[in-house]
């Protein structure tokens, strides 16, 4: 291990003294620490040696920095920039709290909380989204929630910068989200926009009100497809309590097509915080849930066809030698 894998408590990087070490990630390292200048503390996502030979992963990181030192809003974690130093890395804002994974690993959530949280996060993509920016794989680990339940989006290391280049994202199309949470549009493998958050908002509120996510599978390949082909179990069946007009609110947002979602996010908070003005629709997702499809059929037909080649050419070549 380098020196950078295995900053102990006390040592130093530039201007910025390692209290300790918060997290480790398959490209980086996450420390905290308290700036020497004006004692203020910091986390320092430190990327392995290995990642700046990637330049994918390279770019990836890059482009998370310079996304961060562009956006300013109490729900996205800060990004400071605009200082020399003698290798990459970020320094970001230190954000107390628990990762809105750690709070659902408990179970669900009540009502009046999780509409909070899902209100809160709306809030801040509506502002990132304002600047150009779609998160892209939005999720509970990457939702920080703080004691006053007020909440930081992190990680855009997949963001999408409306002035970013292309090719960047095009490098990336292999890490698009998690199973959980990736939109129908980027598993066809879809640049995605501001609706692919609203979606991952849908699937997060959904998780929160009833602790369970809405496709499921034993592999990730079977959660897309479930994602693809089949209705979730109305949220309402899983908690009684959630009346149909939050339900609606739910279903307009994790709609298969893009165009049939909440065009902003500013939309789908304001029905959160206004259950009552909410319409409820005859939708085909309360009748067809229990109809599970697979791609079964059609891959044992594919196999099949594949089979039948070999006996295929074999006929042929008989039936050719006869003659």
């Amino acid at each position: 291990m380098g020196f950078y894998d295995s900053l102990e408590p006390g040592q130093q990087i530039d201007s910025y003294r390692i209290e300790s070490l918060v997290a480790r990630s398959g490209m980086a390292t996450i420390y905290r620490a308290v700036d020497t200048r004006d004692g203020k503390v910091v986390a320092l996502k430190i990327p392995h040696p290995g990642m700046e030979a990637d330049p994918v992963l390279y770019d990836r990181f890059q482009r998370e920095a310079s996304i961060g030192e562009k956006l300013n809003h109490p729900g996205v974690m800060r990004v400071f920039g605009d200082e020399k130093r003698s290798r990459v890395y970020m320094v970001m804002e230190w954000c107390e709290g628990r990762l809105l994974r750690s709070i659902l690993d408990q179970g669900r959530i009540s009502q009046e909380h999780a509409l909070h949280i899902a209100v809160r996060v709306l809030e801040a993509l509506d502002y990132i989204h304002a600047n150009g920016v779609v998160h892209r794989d939005l999720k509970p680990e990457n939702i920080m929630v703080d004691a006053n339940d007020d909440i930081k989006l992190i990680d855009f290391g997949i963001a999408g910068d409306a002035a970013a280049r292309r090719l960047t994202y095009a490098k990336i199309t292999t890490a698009l989200g998690s199973p959980n949470y990736i939109s129908p549009e980027q598993v066809k493998g879809k640049r995605g926009d501001s609706r692919t958050d609203i979606y991952a908002v849908g699937i997060i509120l959904y998780e929160m009100l009833t602790g369970k996510v809405p496709f499921t599978g034993s592999n990730p390949m079977q959660v897309i497809n479930d994602r693809l082909l089949n209705y979730p179990t109305p949220p309402s069946v899983l908690e009684p309590s959630i009346s149909p007009q939050l339900q609606e609110a739910i279903y307009r947002a994790i709609e298969r097509e893009p165009a049939n979602r909440y065009r902003r996010a500013s939309e789908f908070a304001h029905d959160l915080q206004h259950l009552d003005q909410v319409g409820v629709e005859n939708r085909p997702e309360l009748n067809e849930w229990k109809k599970r499809r697979s791609y079964l059929p059609r891959k044992i037909a594919y196999y099949a066809a594949l089979a039948l080649i070999p006996v295929a050419i074999l006929l042929c070549m008989v039936l050719l030698s006869r003659h």
